[in-house]
């Protein structure tokens, strides 16, 4: 039997290319020098130095280390599937951790019927409500979570559970519809990949120093909570792929430790009637 020639593809390479990484470089190093300037400047301004180490830390926070991440990230971290979404900065973020059967608007109902509401999408309004909410410690049930990443785009919606009328703390869930044709690792075809997990209290990421909500570690637990709650409508149907990934412990974009057994329920709710109002009344609007 003949053999098939091995066709060998070469890297592709263009000026544009080579531009792009040049500014794209240029601007992470711009932005570490400022952030430097800010620092030292701020011990010769007396009083002003605090407002100087405040502008450091923005500076530092938002524009320096996320660039950083970008840059190196591009680097690093694989394209394809590996059961982890992504932050904006390009860092492996929460574990996927759910796969859902049915329609958009199959899971929603499916949600809402098991108490969780949708939660808003981030904008200036939403994001400034959610910070005064957390500082007086007035419940918010429509608070926006942040964006993460899986199939290059940020998810499609999320719900959320807040608990005892304290925005600091919820469970909450992102979902994303899986792409014409995508299959999981081993063949299983599925329509949405959902993460979920539990956040604890407001604190610092340990990667890029900014204000974000700190998770638990334990995410199995807050998977299964997901599961029972929608799981409690006898038309919900749910199978579990046992050791889909191997059981790790980590750290996600936040820097926070994540922990799971690998196993992957895979939620069915096609016999869910749709519901096309999806509410949304707990939306910001200016």
């Amino acid at each position: 039997m003949a053999r098939r020639p091995i066709i060998r593809h070469r890297r592709r390479w263009s000026l544009g290319i080579a531009v792009d990484w040049f500014f794209f470089t240029f601007a992470g190093l711009a932005a570490i020098w400022l952030a430097y300037l800010s620092f030292t400047e701020s011990f010769t301004l007396g009083w002003w130095g605090i407002l100087g180490v405040l502008t450091f830390w923005v500076l530092l926070a938002y524009l320096v280390l996320p660039r950083l991440h970008r840059i190196l990230t591009t680097v690093y971290v694989p394209e394809y599937f590996i059961g982890r979404a992504r932050t904006s900065d390009g860092l492996l973020g929460d574990p996927v951790n759910l796969a859902f059967m049915g329609e958009g608007d199959q899971i929603e109902a499916a949600l809402q019927a098991g108490g969780w509401t949708r939660a808003d999408d981030v904008t200036l309004a939403s994001s400034w409500r959610i910070i005064t909410s957390t500082i007086t410690r007035r419940s918010y049930e429509h608070a926006p979570v942040s964006p993460l990443f899986l199939f290059g785009r940020q998810q499609d919606f999320a719900y959320q559970q807040e608990v005892d009328g304290n925005p600091g703390q919820r469970h909450h869930v992102r979902f994303w519809k899986c792409p014409d044709g995508w299959l999981l690792p081993g063949g299983r075809r599925v329509d949405w990949l959902a993460a979920g997990t539990f956040d604890t209290s407001v604190g610092l990421s340990l990667f890029t120093l900014q204000v974000t909500h700190k998770i638990d570690a334990d995410t199995d637990i807050e998977r299964d909570h997901i599961v029972a709650t929608v799981e409690a409508d006898p038309r919900v149907q749910v199978e579990v792929i046992e050791d889909f990934s191997t059981g790790y412990h980590a750290r996600n974009g936040g820097g926070d430790s994540i922990r799971t057994d690998g196993d992957l329920p895979i939620v069915d709710v096609r016999a869910m009637p749709p519901d096309r109002s999806s509410a949304r009344d707990g939306e910001v609007t200016a």
